[in-house]
């Protein structure tokens, strides 16, 4: 059996507490712009999470935070998000801040257009 070297030891516990913050869903986990999306979770609250952010892997997008507390946040969805699919992505708070990507992701639908219907008897 392997010892663990005390260095090692406080490393993981170190590494442990950076990622305190526990995200359990998103519900709903899709909608179209301007949708409010709800992140469900422990250690949200300000003091813990500083920003929120919608990444397609390219660009980071932040949202606006709508209301945070220890359990939830709830977010919209940003009017610049083009449709796809995007994964969560936070900013904790701090004097030392960290962005951790979640293993959560959004799906930003397409918005619907409305239908012209021609007025019968135009040309």
């Amino acid at each position: 059996m392997r010892k663990i070297s005390p260095r090692c030891l406080l490393l993981l516990i170190f590494v442990a507490s950076l990622h305190a913050q526990m995200l359990d869903a998103v519900r709903p986990d899709s909608g179209k712009v301007g949708s409010v999306l709800r992140i469900h979770g422990t250690d949200l609250s300000k003091v813990k999470i500083d920003s929120v952010y919608l990444s397609d892997q390219t660009l980071d997008m932040m949202v606006k935070v709508l209301n945070q507390t220890d359990n939830f946040i709830e977010f919209r969805i940003p009017p610049s998000v083009k449709p796809g699919k995007f994964q969560l992505v936070i900013k904790t708070a701090g004097k030392e801040p960290h962005i951790l990507e979640q293993p959560f992701y959004i799906k930003v639908e397409e918005p619907k257009e409305p239908v012209e219907v021609a007025a019968a008897g135009s040309k």
